[in-house]
This record gives C-alpha cells, sequence and structure tokens, in this order.
C-alpha cells in the first residue's frame, strides 16, 4: 500500500508538471509566433510604405540583395491576380492572397512554423518599364518560429528536479499515512485472536483522523475486555448463586430420602425457598436477556403510579417485619400522580429497588412518592439506612453482575436486580440515579423520575410479548 500510494502520488505530480508544461510550452510558442507576425507586419509595411523602391532600377537591385540577407522576397503578381513564378519555400499562392496584394492589402499569417507578411511595393514607371512588368509587385517577410532552443533543457531540469521533491515528499506522506494504518491492522488482528490487551500507539503529530481511529479501536478494545470481565464475573456470581441453593436442596432432599431428618415439614420449606431462589435468579437472567435484545413486553399506557407504589410497597410488609425492619410508604391519594408507564413493569422496578434496600438496611427502609421542584415529573425514592455506597461504587452499581462493597456483614446477591431496574427505566422513558451516603448514618437513596401521563391517553410501548 505504501509503495502504491508513493507511486499514485508521483504519478499526480508528473501527470500535472506534464500537462503545465505542455500548456506553457504551447502559449509561448504561439506568443513567440504573434509577436514575430506583428513585427513582420511592421517591418515589410516599414519597407513597403518608403520610397527608396521608387527610385532607379540599380538601387532596386541593390535593395533586392540586401532584403535577400534579411530572408525577404520579391514576388511578382499579374494583372489577374496570379502569381509570375512560385512563392517563396514553405508558403502557398493560397497562404499570400495574390488578390489582396493587388488591391494594395498587407497579408501576414504562418504556414505551420513558417510566420509570413507581405505587402505591394510601388515602383517608379521607369522601374516598372526596365523590369519589363505588367501587374504588381509585393515584399514577402518570412520567419521560422517555434524551435524554443534552451528552453526544453530548462523544463526537463526544473521538472526533474521538481520530481524528485515529489518522491520525496510522497515517501514521507506515504509513511506518515500507512504507518497508523499497519498498525491498527496488527492491533486489530490480535484482539480478533483473543489479545484484548493489545491497543493501537497514537503518536504526536499523526493525522486527526488516524488518532481518532486509533482511539476508536482501543475503546472497542477495552469494551471487549469490560465484557470478557463482565462474563467471567457472570459465570463466577451465577455458578456460586446456582451452587449454593442446589447444595441445600439436594442435602435437605437426601436427609428426608434417608430419613435423617425428623422434622420433614421444615426441609421441604427450605427446599420450596431455595427452588424460588432460583426461579427468582433464572427469572433475572431472562429478563435481561429478552431486555437486551428488545424482546420484553411494554405495555405503556396512563397509570396511577400512587396505586402501583402503594400496592408494591406494602407487599414487602411481611418480608420487613420478619426481618426487623420499619418499613414507612408514604403515597398521596390515589390519582395524584399520572405517568405514562406499564404498571406491571413499574412494579417490577420498584420491588427490585425495595427487596435491594430490605437487604441492606439497618433498621428501615423508606418509601415515598413525589413530584420535582418545580413540580412536574412524578418520582418515586426509595431510601434506606445501611451502609451506603461508596462513591467509587456509585457510577458501577446498575452495571450487570457487579456488586458493591456495603460492609462485611452484606449479604450476597446475583448483582443483576439493580441492572434490571436500568434496563426496564430505559425501556419505558423513566431515569434512575442512585446517591449515597445521605445522612451521617450513611445509608443510600435511589430516585425513579418518570414521564408524567395524561387523563385518557392510550400510549403502547413496542416489544412483542414474552
Amino acid at each position: 500500500m505504501r509503495r502504491r500510494l508513493m507511486v499514485a502520488l508521483v504519478g499526480l505530480v508528473a501527470g500535472g508538471l506534464l500537462v503545465a508544461g505542455a500548456g506553457s510550452l504551447v502559449l509561448t510558442r504561439n506568443s513567440a509566433r504573434n509577436q514575430a507576425r506583428q513585427q513582420l507586419v511592421t517591418e515589410v509595411q516599414s519597407l513597403t510604405s518608403g520610397t527608396g523602391l521608387t527610385q532607379s532600377v540599380p538601387e532596386l537591385k541593390v535593395i533586392r540583395r540586401v532584403l535577400r540577407l534579411e530572408d525577404a522576397r520579391f514576388v511578382r503578381i499579374d494583372p489577374a491576380g496570379m502569381l509570375v513564378k512560385a512563392p517563396p519555400p514553405g508558403l502557398t499562392a493560397a497562404d499570400l492572397d495574390p488578390a489582396a496584394l493587388l488591391a494594395g492589402q498587407t497579408v501576414s499569417g504562418r504556414n505551420g512554423n513558417l510566420v509570413f507578411a507581405a505587402a505591394p511595393a510601388t515602383l517608379s514607371t521607369r522601374a516598372r518599364a526596365r523590369l519589363h512588368l505588367n501587374g504588381q509587385v509585393a515584399i514577402v517577410l518570412t520567419r521560422e518560429v517555434g524551435y524554443l532552443g534552451p528552453g526544453w533543457g530548462y523544463f526537463l531540469a526544473a521538472g526533474g528536479v521538481t520530481l524528485v521533491i515529489a518522491a520525496l515528499v510522497a515517501w514521507q506522506m506515504s509513511q506518515r499515512m500507512t504507518r497508523p494504518l499497519i498498525e491498527a491492522t496488527e492491533v486489530t488482528g490480535r484482539i480478533a485472536s483473543g489479545d484484548l490487551g493489545s491497543r493501537v500507539p497514537i503518536h504526536e503529530g499523526d493525522y486527526t483522523e488516524f488518532s481518532s481511529l486509533a482511539r476508536s479501536i482501543n475503546a472497542m478494545a477495552q469494551s471487549l475486555a469490560d465484557g470478557r470481565d463482565r462474563e467471567r464475573q457472570l459465570l463466577l456470581s451465577v455458578s456460586h448463586d446456582l451452587r449454593t441453593p442446589l447444595t441445600s436442596i439436594r442435602g435437605f432432599a437426601e436427609a428426608i430420602t434417608d430419613g435423617a431428618i425428623d422434622d420433614t415439614t421444615q426441609g421441604a420449606e427450605v427446599i420450596i425457598a431455595e427452588s424460588r431462589r432460583l426461579e427468582r435468579l433464572v427469572g433475572d437472567l431472562l429478563d435481561l436477556g429478552k431486555l437486551e435484545a428488545q424482546q420484553l413486553s411494554f405495555h405503556v399506557r396512563p397509570t396511577d403510579l400512587a396505586e402501583v407504589v402503594g400496592i408494591t410497597a406494602e407487599g414487602f410488609r411481611p418480608l420487613a417485619e420478619k426481618g426487623g425492619l420499619n418499613l414507612s410508604i408514604e403515597v398521596p391519594d390515589e390519582g395524584m400522580a399520572l405517568v405514562a408507564a406499564d404498571p406491571d413493569r413499574v412494579a417490577q422496578l420498584l420491588a427490585n429497588l425495595i427487596e435491594n434496600a430490605l437487604t441492606f438496611a439497618r433498621t428501615s427502609v423508606r418509601v415515598t412518592l413525589g413530584q420535582t421542584d418545580p413540580p412536574g415529573a412524578p418520582v418515586v425514592v426509595v431510601q434506606d439506612d445501611g451502609p451506603g455506597i461508596a462513591s467509587a461504587d456509585l457510577p458501577r452499581v446498575f452495571d450487570r453482575f457487579y456488586q458493591a462493597d456495603r460492609g462485611p456483614n452484606r449479604k450476597v446477591g446475583s448483582g443483576l436486580g439493580l441492572a434490571i431496574v436500568s434496563e426496564l427505566a430505559s425501556a419505558m422513558g423513566a431515569t434512575v440515579r442512585a446517591e449515597s451516603p445521605i445522612a451521617e448514618n450513611g445509608g443510600s437513596r435511589f430516585i425513579v423520575t418518570l414521564q408524567p401521563g395524561r387523563e385518557g391517553a392510550e400510549l403502547v410501548g413496542s416489544g412483542p410479548a414474552p
């Protein structure tokens, strides 16, 4: 590629030189011909306008010899407008236009590289009788114009120097343009082979387009590396979350089968609880897969957010009481917050947030419904008084399979709940963000802002039914 680019650039310069040089030579030669023609016209008119040709025959013979030295010729024209003898070498009778000369006009022109000018001469009666002239005599001046002499040599020398300079510039440009492409090709090949740590070097002085290409490839490699890390994390997390309940299910099932446990009801309850845990994990994975493939169904319509928040939060009261936690729900009267959303998906989103808050809360969880200030979009806030989230973890709490460190006594989860919350909010045109700490004792707050709805509006979201 480097060689082809260099040859193309040098060829382009050579072609430009050829066209420019040929054009310049043509213009120069035409200009020289026109200038020579004007000079010949002036000279021949000067010769024929004086009185020198009207004197005696001996003087006329002297003038003829002088004219031969100046490459001039006498031509005779009979009264019928025909040349008496052949015209000067290189010219034809048609070039000289005898009729115009007989009429007393000056004729000029060129035939190939030969430029000429002719004008009728006035002779005295005595000279005409001595020469037995019956008609007209004209003087013809000719000059060869076309050979540029050393101009060709100068042109070839200048062209050669220019081509050498062009070759050097083309070589430098080809180096500068192809090096980043070669490096990018090599790095992308290594990335395709699995070496996600490869990066395209960015050199000072590179063209902006190549620097942007290198940055894009590096960003792609980093994204692939992060994806591979998330995949590994997924395998580790899912394998752990699957192994723990499966171990419990298998242990209690074997104990019941062997009769090693007296309270079979308790064992069955453990098996049921662990089965539900497995079902929840599998459901989360399926939901994330459908959200990523845009196959999770959404039926967006005007929804009473107060009713959805109240019912969803109240459903977690038994779980909160069982864990010794206080669950407070602050929701205005029903019908006060109308949003454009899918009520089932909003309930799923809130359920994940409340369950997450109950997992990390020390004593209480608070669920509130309000509006942005100034009043506008409805806002749902889920707040706990747990250990909070480190500032370094806040930007990644909604990443899939990411688990923030919230203290040594935290309960391990799959790391999928908040990722589902983010995906659901985005699919419905809502936003969700996390804040922490919110007080001296820490804690975290998750804020969901939904789109306001309109009374009687029918909005239907996209996506096939699951």
